[in-house]
């Protein structure tokens, strides 16, 4: 038969040190628009492509640059195509890589920072110094100079990007495991025997993460704008992807007779990224007591 403590240790703590995303009043405006605005970018990525009224691709020169109208909404960019189309599609293009990035780097980050925070203090010590020399210098130029030598292109960029982005998570997630390790339901689980690998997965991560995740709604605006950043410059998504950033770098030279193809896109990544931060600033302040004060 369990004993009170044993059954403690295998369920949780009873009540865990902070409820995560507690009910803090009603959201403002802004975090409601926000929130809109947010979720209507997913579903355009989602569903964007099967709503777009023209092939994104499709060339047509007599068309070009024609400012925006009832047949082209956004107007057509050089080449005669459709920029309303091309930003549908480039919601699903820019998103995707976006959220791969950001997957792939939380999962190196959680790994190397749960490593350094369990593993002792030499593995602490190599794998912080590692994340150091990442964090040493800013991500972009890093993943410029990696996506520069893969080649021109979104793999390329996403490629980069992954390989220069953990090093923030891996700091972040091993200061909140340090956090909860010394937790006294971790303490009498060791205690009680039970495994490593087991005692990580069921009691110290899934308590550590809380901020975790509001840092990685946060940083879908810093890694679109990467992105966008790396193809304007041409070592991301090259011309004629209709991902955002390739679209603006193609419309540049046209800006005095064809602004609308350079700022319905560039409209695009603002509202994305502004909409992602403020969601994640909501969920932050959600997650956080000490914060509910200070934001209206």
């Amino acid at each position: 038969m369990k004993t009170a403590v044993a059954d403690t240790v295998e369920r949780g703590p009873a009540v865990p040190r902070r409820r995560r995303f507690a009910p803090a009043g009603r959201a403002s405006i802004v975090d409601r628009v926000a929130l809109a605005i947010a979720g209507l970018m997913v579903l355009i990525a989602l569903v964007g492509p099967l709503l777009a009224p023209h092939d994104p691709y499709s060339v047509n020169l007599g068309q070009a640059l024609h400012a925006p109208s009832a047949d082209h909404w956004f107007g057509t960019d050089a080449n005669g195509r459709d920029i309303f189309s091309r930003v549908l599609y480039g919601a699903r293009v820019s998103l995707l890589a976006t959220v791969i990035v950001i997957a792939v780097a939380t999962l190196i980050g959680t790994i190397v920072g749960t490593l350094a925070a369990l593993g002792g203090r030499v593995a602490d010590e190599v794998l912080m110094r590692i994340c150091d020399i990442g964090l040493s210098l800013p991500a972009i130029i890093l993943a410029l100079g990696l996506a520069a030598a893969l080649g021109p292109g979104l793999r390329s960029a996403v490629i980069a990007l992954c390989l220069t982005w953990w090093p923030g998570y891996a700091r972040l997630v091993r200061t909140l495991v340090r956090d909860v390790r010394d937790a006294e339901y971790v303490e009498a689980a060791r205690t009680l025997g039970v495994s490593t690998p087991r005692l990580v997965f069921r009691h110290v991560l899934p308590n550590s993460l809380d901020t975790l995740y509001v840092q990685t709604t946060l940083d879908v605006s810093a890694v679109m704008l990467v992105i966008s950043g790396l193809s304007f410059v041409g070592v991301g998504a090259q011309v004629p992807s209709a991902e955002w950033g390739a679209m603006i770098a193609g419309a540049a030279g046209n800006l005095t007779n064809g602004w609308w193809a350079v700022v319905f896109p560039g409209l695009a990544i603002m509202l994305t990224a502004v909409s992602f931060n403020l969601v994640g600033d909501w969920l932050r302040v959600r997650n956080d007591p000490t914060l509910r004060g200070r934001r209206s």
